[in-house]
């Protein structure tokens, strides 16, 4: 029996296995993970960035996470030799309108704790000629890291410290005691005294299978970038974002540089019909019929069907993405930016079609489960892994078997 089992092999299932291989030495922890590899769905599409924690509301797990998390994966990078770039970022007002906005976003970094710069037009320019603006705000602590090669490291270190690793491994079912939690898979059957629900994308659905009911449905998002055409990649020196519109949960079409050297641009957000819905041709009937059944979608929909309309339109026409990221670089043109890949976003909805706004950790008798972890939560994976095991620590009874 192990003393530990994790669902899920992204960023956040493998940094709390690496926290619990730290403070737990001697325990037997195994990592179940259902694709061939690690950091394949979240972690692995999406855009790399680390970020400050700007955007997020004073004192919720996201701000003080992010911001910690911020410095933990910096430092990670350079103690493992793991690619990354402290590149700093703008976000930029466009329009007369946007600068109370941009005032605002201003005012919640300070709370945050972070050093954050109102800069001028003429500023902006100095440091992103290409870019118009009627001002911005400067966020030097935010940069880009090569996520997937920071995911394999904590694997490595799982390993090292005697961790089981059971890639291509799917969880079927799971039974949870009072002594220990039986997990029912395509190779086999696992038992462990304390199981930790990592699962993405599925971690409502494991988070059911145990019994726990969490009062949400995870509802996917598809988020489609193009990149910027090698030649046009000189238009972008750092992370360029636009001041979010405060009526639409997503952050706007925006320019990321890569650690590959690659400028990305986008992305959209449009509901995709299969949870792992990377195209637009991936539907799976299951999938699908659980989102337009609920109703909390209908709920979140309709107020933001307007701006909604306008991301599958940006899905289906490059003239319109183009228009969206001439708000910020005017001089590109239509030729200067090719489709690349698109992520999938595991978005927590509500019965009431309130989005969960910030990262939630449910406890079972002999579980937990990480049921809403968007962005930051690869910036904020070491620092979550730790609030997990400390949380695990200070209710299960597990530990008195380990002392």
């Amino acid at each position: 029996m192990y003393d530990f089992s994790i669902v899920g092999g992204g960023i956040i299932g493998l940094s709390t296995g690496m926290a619990l291989t730290k403070r737990y030495p001697g325990a037997k922890i195994v990592m179940i993970e259902k694709e061939n590899g690690w950091a394949h769905h979240q972690t692995g599409h999406n855009s790399g960035v680390i970020h400050s924690g700007i955007y997020y509301k004073p004192g919720s797990l996201k701000a003080e996470f992010a911001r910690v998390g911020n410095a933990q994966m910096v430092r990670f990078c350079q103690e493992h030799g793991i690619d990354y770039d402290v590149c700093g970022k703008v976000i930029v007002a466009t329009e007369p309108e946007e600068l109370p906005l941009m005032d605002n976003l201003y005012n919640r970094g300070v709370q945050n704790g972070l050093n954050v710069v109102k800069i001028s037009p003429e500023e902006l320019n100095e440091i992103e000629p290409h870019v118009r603006g009627l001002g911005a705000i400067r966020v030097p602590s935010c940069g880009i890291a090569d996520y997937k090669g920071v995911s394999r490291k904590f694997a490595q270190i799982i390993q090292e410290g005697g961790g089981d690793i059971r890639l291509d491994t799917k969880v079927e079912n799971i039974s949870e005691k009072a002594d220990h939690v039986t997990i029912e898979t395509n190779r086999g059957t696992i038992k462990s005294r304390f199981l930790i629900n990592c699962a993405g994308l599925h971690s409502d659905r494991v988070a059911k299978m145990t019994g726990m009911n969490t009062g949400m449905k995870i509802v996917p998002f598809r988020g489609e970038y193009y990149e910027l055409a090698p030649e046009k990649r000189y238009l972008v020196k750092h992370l360029i974002y636009p001041v979010p519109n405060p009526d639409f949960p997503f952050l706007g079409v925006h320019f990321t540089r890569m650690i590959n050297g690659e400028v990305h641009a986008g992305p959209n957000a449009v509901l995709a019909f299969k949870r792992e819905g990377y195209t637009k041709k991936d539907i799976n009937v299951k999938d699908l019929f659980e989102v337009l059944t609920y109703p909390g979608f209908w709920k979140m929909a309709m107020p933001n069907m307007k701006e909604g309309m306008k991301e599958y339109v940006r899905s289906f026409s490059k003239q319109a993405f183009l228009h969206s990221l001439q708000r910020l670089i005017p001089e590109l043109t239509e030729k200067d930016i090719i489709p690349t890949h698109a992520g999938v976003r595991a978005q927590a909805l509500m019965q009431d079609g309130s989005m969960v706004d910030d990262f939630a950790i449910y406890s079972g008798e002999n579980s937990m489960h990480i049921c809403n972890a968007p962005s930051p939560a690869a910036t904020a994976s070491i620092q979550i892994g730790n609030a997990v095991v400390e949380r695990i620590s200070e209710s299960s009874r597990i530990l008195d078997q380990l002392a």
